[in-house]
């Protein structure tokens, strides 16, 4: 779903250095098609993504032939509270390639992409690049990296922009790229036996960021949409909402409860502790990589978790 303007990232220049810790800067060197030695910076591509999601999948494909910067990088971070820096602004200035989620979710690299007069970038938005639109007479779910089959289309994407930037690696970014693919397989297969064992089965959320892998497994989200609308949108939920939505455990109307750890408030906390009391299982999922995660690992885990959620 998209979110308010009150709960995008902002655009704010001239923040503290405290806030510069949060902007992670990596270069990986895992698969890169046999080669040796990482080469000198100012020969790999500079990339900019705008969450460490999209940097670790950009260093997958890349390996030593690229230099990532993800502008949000801390686990600890609200992605839609984020107030991007002047080394932000310096990174994006200079990138060839920069991968956005879109819709909505971090508006700000555009506008710095533009306050930063970077017109030759080539920009990849993840959710232009999935299809999805908003269903009629509701909003988009913008997060679009839960959704496997959008992410092996990005990770082409990302292959073609970084050969475009650098030919004489096109053939190693696509082979680095169709590796990634392969280790979605495995992911799809188990949302695939989730839906076969569990097609059906009702849920609960605290905001939409897991609906496109709970959809893929099967899952019925039950939660009024009111209340999950307003915990993402940053505003209080209606005590009629709240008694719906406590109802979901109490009354053990649903199998497990999907929580979103990077963002909490009374609300939520109170639909954690209902579950919990009422012996339903939670399952934490997040909007950037858990510390020492890469993408797949980290997908692998909610793929799992859910699963076991389910089958207790």
């Amino acid at each position: 779903m998209s979110t308010s303007p009150s709960r995008r990232p902002a655009l704010l220049v001239g923040v503290s250095v405290a806030l510069l810790t949060g902007c992670g800067s990596s270069s990986a060197s895992g698969s890169d098609g046999g080669v040796s030695g990482a080469p000198a910076a100012a020969s790999r591509v500079a990339v900019v993504a705008s969450t460490d999601v999209y940097g670790d999948i950009v260093s997958r494909i890349g390996g030593n032939k690229v230099s990532v910067t993800s502008v949000i990088s801390d686990p600890s971070q609200d992605p839609h509270s984020y107030e991007a820096s002047t080394q932000n602004q310096l990174a994006l200035s200079k990138a060839k390639v920069v991968v956005e989620n879109g819709g909505g979710y971090d508006d700000f690299v555009d506008r710095m992409l533009r306050s930063g007069g970077n017109t030759s970038a080539e920009v990849i938005n993840a959710v232009k690049v999935s299809g999805r639109t908003a269903p009629k007479g509701g909003e988009l779910n913008e997060h679009v990296w839960y959704d496997f089959p959008t992410v092996a289309r990005l990770a082409d994407r990302i292959a073609a922009a970084l050969g475009k930037a650098d030919p004489a690696n096109a053939a190693t970014f696509t082979r680095n790229a169709d590796a990634f693919k392969a280790g979605l397989k495995p992911l799809e297969a188990k949302e695939a036996q989730i839906r076969k064992e569990h097609g059906g089965a009702a849920i609960a959320i605290t905001e939409p960021v897991p609906l496109y892998m709970t959809g893929a497994s099967g899952l019925v989200d039950r939660t009024p949409a009111e209340f999950s609308e307003a915990v993402e949108e940053g505003d209080d939920v209606s005590p009629k909402v709240l008694r719906e939505t406590l109802a979901l455990f109490t009354g053990k109307q649903v199998k497990a409860l999907v929580y979103n750890a990077q963002t909490s408030g009374p609300q939520t906390e109170k639909s954690e502790q209902a579950a919990r009391a009422a012996g339903i299982p939670v399952v934490p999922v997040t909007e950037t990589l858990p510390s020492g995660k890469d993408y797949l690992a980290w997908m692998t885990g909610n793929v799992d978790a859910l699963a076991n959620a389910l089958a207790k």
